[in-house]
């Protein structure tokens, strides 16, 4: 299968309009009621090639209306409900978060058509979910896990599905999903139109692409700077048991209308909410060891604007899309620099601004630096004034940083000349002559 390349290509024109699409009266009507006023670049560039039934592979991130882009032209082509048809469009995500966020995108787009939908996914009792299916949906959106655990009851027949939608690839191929995919993907009809969306393009999403997709186009719709310009970045070095001190400062400080403190661990995001609870309103946490029917309240209220300040792991990141989140704490910095991407992008949502702060402690310099490199920007340094980011008069060096390549060390404020540490005490010595034996703790 070959892949034909259009990376280099303008995707759309910014001046161009719904109507320009040729969209049915029912579509610009769901549109006007929706309020979309004009189409994104993603939406002005995938649109047109889905409706002709081309295969894409598109490359957009989250926060550019990448949504819409696949469920207009999957609700323009669905044919009128027929019973025991089955669905003809499916719609595989990594969250369950994100699979409740394009049901709305769908049934907001459906508006005035009688067109069903139904969400599936884990943490949710399934008889409720075979209920809705016996009673017809044409398009279904599911995370792999559960998709496939209704194709194993007989409770979804795949046989008469039209259009395959991948959202967030990468996502779902990182945690694994990549064997439940292709095994969805095998029971899909072989005349289908597939549609693949990724933030980014690794090799193992152009492997998926290659075997389970025909000829696709290959449309990129993010700029070469991975970070978004409507975003302010900034990072802060803290010593780790002064995290939580300065996060409550800069709360203060910024007074966000909403904001995502990301935290690594669960039992982390717990203890940051419980904390945070005391001295704000209007805070929650979400993680995957909460109940579905918990997480969905925490999702809806924020949303809603009942929650104000959201503490949440990586897991359920790409699940929220909220327009009016204006901070993003990055409380531990991430692991992986793409997850950094994926995080910040919750805010500057659509083109609105947005500022993001992330946490470095003396240790973490190398990995700021990793950051920096891949988005191709120096993030700025904030010293907090009138915050102590040391409990104690340092011993050492600040954060070990190597300068981003093609930067120079003056344009990085974190590359001043720290003063001389002092020399390290000797270490004592047991009877034998020998350093005692140091006992590491697990985790």
């Amino acid at each position: 299968m070959e892949t034909t390349e259009k990376e280099n290509e303008t995707p759309a024109s910014p001046t161009v309009g719904f109507k320009d699409l040729l969209l049915s009266e029912a579509m610009m009507a769901a549109l006007e009621n929706a309020g979309y006023v004009e189409p994104t670049p993603v939406q002005a560039g995938l649109i047109p090639r889905a409706l002709e039934g081309v295969d894409v592979l598109g490359q957009a991130r989250t926060g550019t209306g990448k949504t819409a882009a696949f469920v207009i032209p999957i609700l323009e082509r669905v044919q009128p409900p027929r019973k025991g048809y089955g669905p003809q469009a499916i719609v595989l995500v990594p969250t369950r978060e994100l699979a409740v966020q394009v049901r709305e995108e769908v049934v907001k787009l459906a508006h005035g058509r009688k067109i069903h939908s139904v969400a599936l996914y884990g943490g949710k009792p399934i008889r409720g979910q075979i209920e809705k299916l016996s009673r017809g949906a044409e398009v279904v959106i599911g995370t792999p896990g559960r998709v496939l655990d209704h194709i194993a009851r007989g409770t979804l027949n795949l046989d008469n599905l039209s259009f395959v939608v991948l959202d967030e690839a990468d996502r779902m191929l990182d945690i694994g999903f990549r064997p439940d995919i292709e095994k969805i993907l095998r029971r899909c009809p072989r005349d289908r139109q597939t549609l693949l969306l990724s933030a980014t393009v690794p090799p193992p999403v152009e492997k998926l692409a290659r075997s389970y997709m025909r000829n696709p186009e290959s449309l990129n719709f993010s700029t070469s700077d991975l970070s978004v310009e409507t975003i302010e970045q900034f990072y802060c070095t803290v010593e780790g048991e002064r995290k939580f001190d300065l996060l409550e400062h800069l709360i203060k400080r910024e007074t966000p209308q909403q904001a995502i403190v990301f935290c690594r661990t669960k039992r982390g995001t717990d203890k940051i909410e419980r904390r945070l609870t005391k001295r704000f309103k209007d805070v929650a946490c979400i993680h995957g060891d909460l109940a579905q029917n918990v997480r969905d309240r925490v999702m809806s209220a924020f949303r809603e604007g009942k929650v104000r300040i959201l503490v949440a792991t990586d897991v359920v990141g790409r699940g929220i899309d909220v327009s009016s989140i204006s901070h993003i704490f990055n409380y531990d910095i991430p692991q992986f620099c793409d997850d950094y991407v994926h995080r910040v992008g919750r805010t500057g949502r659509m083109g609105r601004d947005g500022v993001a702060y992330t946490f470095v402690t003396p240790e973490e310099g190398n990995e700021l630096t990793r950051i920096e490199m891949r988005i191709d920007r120096l993030l700025k340094r904030d010293d907090v004034p009138g915050f102590a980011a040391v409990s104690r008069t340092p011993t050492g060096p600040p954060p070990a940083r190597t300068p981003m390549m093609g930067a120079t060390e003056a344009s990085d404020p974190a590359a001043e000349v720290a003063p001389e540490a002092p020399a390290p005490k000797k270490p004592m010595f047991g009877r034998d002559g020998r350093p005692p034996r140091r006992i590491r703790r697990a985790l």
